[in-house]
């Protein structure tokens, strides 16, 4: 991202403070700094305020690495939580904010961080504070090109990554096994992080967020893949089921209804869809083949900095302090199939991250969608 796009970003955030009646943003999540800044990272700060101007504080050692990252108008090092807290108390002077209102990110924050940024060192005793979650999300939410364009990238290293992990598979491998061939294939194409992987096999597939394990895989085991590389700043979203060896009629039935369902629905991906009825698209299509109880959790949410994020279906939304999504316009980017199937003794899942185009959706993860491998 350029000087100019960081800019601009921070002149709708100013006019977003306007609007919702914030004097300023002080903010800790690494992905909303990025966001506004280009650069994020833990124990480090960024105080937006009304007018546009941003101060950075950073641990000593990273200020020379932020300078050369990061667009700022202000920025300084400390040395320890304590010199975080004087940071944020000399920058609320520094810009005359002795009152009104400062936005913190509440569903980030625990409560012990909470009381370290409202602490009566760091903030001056007039000034509130107020959950700032859905103004960050409302900034968030629709990508630029170049957001387009690196969320494509991310893309082509999940198919690589998942391409990977699937061509390894044999009895007697782990499922840890299995996610390190797919990080090391996503690795060796640029990603530079993950928001974790998650690998299940067998009867492990039935719970919703399989994490690896040292479970080996048998023959006829059904295996759960779901990966999300970062790469340059940016996320994806993938997911795979597939039988090591050749899948019952039991377990190729219950991934045929999950996968009519899943690309059903992103047939109906568009500009102005609403994400509870797309919600509702899938989940009807299970309910109607006999599989309502098998059901279960949100099956889309957004993607971009984060794996996760705006837009999500209503009762999601709710769970992570966020405001009920707007009709979808278009360049949000979803990631469909997130929750899956469980009969009791398997689990079925397809995920794929699909852009919303004005007429139709833009499917970005394209790995083969098939039981049999």
């Amino acid at each position: 991202m350029d000087y100019k796009t960081y800019r601009e970003r921070l002149k709708k955030c100013s006019s977003l403070l306007e609007k919702e009646g914030f004097d300023a943003l002080l903010l800790v999540k690494p992905a909303n700094m990025f966001y506004l800044t280009g650069d994020g990272r833990l124990c480090s700060f960024a105080m937006i305020t009304q007018d546009g101007e941003v101060a950075l504080g950073v641990p000593k050692t990273d200020v020379e690495d932020v300078k050369e990252l990061a667009v700022f108008d202000h920025i300084v090092g400390f040395e320890n939580e304590v010199g975080m807290i004087h940071s944020i108390a000399h920058y609320f002077k520094n810009f005359g904010i002795n009152k009104g209102t400062v936005g913190l990110e509440y569903t980030f924050l625990t409560q012990s961080m909470m009381g370290m940024l409202t602490h009566p060192h760091a903030k001056p005793k007039e000034i509130s504070v107020k959950d700032c979650t859905n103004v960050m999300s409302q900034l968030r939410m629709v990508k630029d090109n170049e957001e387009i364009k690196l969320i494509k990238g991310a893309a082509a290293v999940g198919d690589a990554g998942m391409k990977a992990a699937v061509e390894s598979l044999k009895p007697g491998m782990t499922e840890s096994n299995v996610a390190a061939e797919a990080e090391y294939a996503m690795r060796e194409l640029g990603a530079e992080e993950f928001w974790r992987s998650y690998v299940c096999s067998g009867p492990r597939t039935n719970i919703a967020h399989g994490l690896p394990s040292n479970r080996k895989i048998q023959t006829g085991d059904l295996v759960m893949i779901d990966t999300h590389p970062i790469v340059n700043g940016y996320s994806a979203d993938i997911c795979r089921t597939v039988c090591v060896g050749k899948p019952n009629e039991e377990q190729q039935k219950a991934y045929d209804i999950y996968l009519e369902a899943q690309q059903e629905t992103i047939k109906k991906v568009r500009s102005g869809a609403d994400i509870g009825n797309l919600e509702k698209v899938l989940h009807t299509i299970l309910q109607d083949a006999g599989r309502g109880e098998q059901i279960f959790g949100p099956p889309i949410h957004g993607v971009g900095i984060e794996f996760e994020e705006a837009p999500l279906p209503p009762g999601h939304a709710f769970f992570h302090g966020e405001k009920e999504a707007p009709p979808l316009p278009a360049n949000v980017v979803l990631a469909v199939g997130n929750c899956g199937l469980y009969t009791g003794k398997f689990g079925v899942r397809v995920e794929d991250t699909v852009v919303v185009g004005k007429d139709g959706p833009e499917i970005l993860t394209t790995y083969k969608r098939k039981l049999e491998i």
